[in-house]
């Protein structure tokens, strides 16, 4: 049971550390690695035509660029 509580309260320490970090940097904790776009890679499947919500949201992304380009203000 000491060994739960004492994991517990390291677990618990870890998050309080990362909150604060938080707090001060107001940045979110990032991977090292970069993930897929370092590679190289814009989608996780090796599909030709993107599913629906893809196209969705790339629709949607679109939409959002070219409504930053035509602002007036």
């Amino acid at each position: 049971m000491s060994n739960f509580i004492a994991a517990f309260v390291v677990l618990i320490g870890f998050f309080l550390l990362m909150s604060i970090g938080y707090l001060v940097k107001r940045q979110a904790v990032a991977g090292s690695c970069g993930g897929l776009g370092a590679l190289g890679i814009e989608k996780a499947c090796d599909c030709d035509d993107p599913c629906d919500k893809r196209k969705a949201r790339m629709a949607e992304q679109e939409r959002k660029e070219k409504l930053a380009q035509n602002r007036i203000i």
